[in-house]
């Protein structure tokens, strides 16, 4: 059996959700933990549920004998004389490592934010269908559907800015990627091909963009706070025609999920400062300097 952990926000476990399809089509027994992730993650829910994906749960018995973690004494003393025989693997870079699709007995733990991972064609149809609602499925206040129809009548970008969490302490070594030069320069290629472009912003510091894209062809989006805007939010970023993404799985996979072949997909040429993640990065995306 193979199980895959469940942790992070939507986009991340929009990647696990996509390593779990591409195992099962593979043929293996593949069941994912949604519950050991977030044990110690505060901000954090399974939220695949959300869009209406299923999946089959691993039990906490199936979890214990593929981690080596029953807590009787017999199985504690053996551990400390034999050693932990565990099938846990935890992701040690953000390069592709194809033996994952391999295994045949696995606790996996990572991200596997690479879409080698699912490169079948009939696994890429399964995923866009899970998550290709539509959007009154997923959309269910005015301000969604006004925004909508905004994008759909005109030659619309999505622009994500992340913020609040990359500027913290923790993170802002790390994550601090995407600078205001990147964003200008990101537009300006946009603007090159079409001068008519509008540019849908999709962040968590509204009023740090509305500070720095002003003009009529920027437009912040404001939506009504729920359970459900991280759904609506990326349904919307999807349908927009083009895309500036940031280092962020939330927009790769907004963009993604827009299969056009026209669109552009515009990306930060450094993913995070601490491990190399060239294999993030689609045929599809043009990488612009910081």
């Amino acid at each position: 059996m193979i199980i895959i952990q469940l942790k992070g926000g939507l986009g991340n476990q929009m990647f696990q959700y996509a390593l779990y399809k591409s195992l099962k089509k593979r043929g293996k027994e593949v069941k994912i933990d949604d519950k050991t992730g977030f044990v110690n993650d505060k901000l954090r829910i399974p939220v695949l549920s959300r869009w209406g994906v299923e999946y089959d749960r691993a039990t906490d018995e199936e979890i214990i004998n593929l981690t080596d973690s029953k807590m009787d004494l017999f199985s504690r003393i053996r551990r400390k004389l034999t050693g932990r025989k565990t099938f846990r693997i935890d992701e040690e870079s953000g390069k592709f490592n194809p033996e994952i699709l391999e295994k045949e007995n696995a606790y996996l733990v990572g991200y596997w934010q690479c879409d080698k991972y699912f490169d079948d064609k009939d696994v890429v149809r399964e995923i866009r269908e899970a998550f290709e609602k539509k959007p009154q499925e997923l959309m269910t206040d005015a301000s969604s559907w006004s925004t909508l129809q905004q994008i759909e009548c005109c030659e619309s970008v999505s622009l994500h800015v992340r913020r609040t969490d990359y500027v913290d302490e923790e993170h802002i070594h790390i994550h601090n990627i995407c600078t205001e030069k990147y964003y200008k320069n990101a537009i300006d290629r946009v603007r090159k091909q079409y001068p008519s472009a509008v540019f849908f912003i999709f962040t968590d510091d509204k009023e740090w963009c509305r500070d720095h894209f002003k003009g009529p062809n920027f437009i912040v989006v404001e939506l009504e706070e729920g359970d459900g805007t991280d759904i609506a939010e990326m349904t919307l970023m999807s349908r927009c025609k083009h895309h500036i993404i940031a280092n962020s799985s939330f927009s790769w996979w907004a963009a993604w999920l827009n299969d056009s072949p026209e669109k552009i997909v515009i990306a930060p040429q450094k993913w995070i400062n601490n491990r190399d993640m060239d294999d993030i990065y689609t045929e599809r995306m043009t990488k612009i300097a910081l």
